[in-house]
């Protein structure tokens, strides 16, 4: 449902470049990208869940912590470098929080954003997992 993902890093005295692929670093293809900045302090992000899409992390800036629930079991990862990314399945409520000053998310998806697609409810989310 979820893991890490390891963005493999090319650079040299100039600096670092980080490369994302279809179907390569980015394990599906992608449709759609956007990414979070600006969160003040004690604020998050998402509380969701998405139906059909999959989703690949990264904070490219800062560092932030995804909590990850799939009803029975929580966890949280800490995302601190920008060779590191998250990738989450379909169905996989998600709580993005504790942002650094001046931390940048992007998010990589494989679907254009759909309403129809989000699961705000998290009791609608539970019930959805049986």
């Amino acid at each position: 449902m979820y893991r890490l993902i390891q963005i493999k890093e090319h650079g040299d005295e100039r600096g670092k470049l980080y490369v994302l692929e279809n179907q390569k670093e980015i394990p599906f293809d992608i449709k759609r990208i956007f990414y979070i900045s600006g969160v003040k302090n004690g604020e998050s992000r998402g509380n969701h869940a998405n139906l059909n899409s999959q989703f690949v992390l990264i904070c490219v800036a800062g560092t932030c912590k995804i909590e990850i629930d799939l009803g029975k079991k929580k966890e949280i990862v800490v995302l601190d470098r920008a060779d590191k990314g998250l990738y989450l399945a379909p169905n996989v409520w998600k709580r993005m929080y504790d942002f650094s000053e001046g931390a940048v998310l992007l998010v990589v998806s494989d679907t254009e954003y759909l309403a129809e697609d989000y699961i705000y409810d998290y009791e609608e989310y539970l019930k959805s997992l049986s």
